[in-house]
């Protein structure tokens, strides 16, 4: 059974969207008719795309790269306490990569709901990001429903592309 992201997260919630550039970006970017009816924020890395996309967007710049780089986790873990300190949102939605990880654990201390969205590419092998996420997770999302076999329990959204 498909549940549809209106029925995970409520709407006119104030969201904070935590995700990489590209193909993170580019699949929360393709459920626009669902959050651009919510109040949002988006934390995601100063590149080109990321630019361009949200150019009419509040965005947050969070540091980079995040993969295996210890100092910049450090850095986004100090971003999301002032993100969150500043503005505590409803929700916090990602769909990864690792940037996500920081707001997720301190989301989850502070008792704000979280909202991981897998990959839609990823189908018979779980992602670092979405393995990392998952305790944190209020509500963990997949695409497919091929997707349970590896995320046994999660809820099938369907896809976002």
């Amino acid at each position: 059974m498909t549940t549809s992201l209106t029925d995970v997260v409520k709407p006119a919630q104030d969201l904070l969207f935590v995700c990489s550039s590209g193909g993170h970006l580019s699949q929360l970017m393709a459920a626009r008719p669902w959050w651009e009816r919510h109040t949002r924020r988006w934390v995601t890395f100063n590149l080109t795309d990321a630019r361009t996309q949200l150019r009419d967007e509040h965005v947050i710049w969070a540091y980079h790269p995040t993969t295996r780089n210890i100092p910049n986790l450090i850095r986004n873990l100090g971003l999301a306490v002032r993100v969150l300190r500043t503005r505590r949102p409803d929700a916090i939605v990602s769909t990864g990569a690792a940037v996500a990880f920081p707001f997720f654990v301190l989301g989850r201390i502070l008792g704000i709901p979280t909202i991981y969205i897998e990959v839609v590419d990823r189908i018979d092998t779980p992602t670092l990001t979405g393995r990392l996420c998952r305790p944190f997770s209020t509500t963990f999302c997949v695409q497919l429903p091929v997707q349970l076999e590896v995320y046994p329990g999660a809820t099938v959204i369907g896809p976002l592309i």
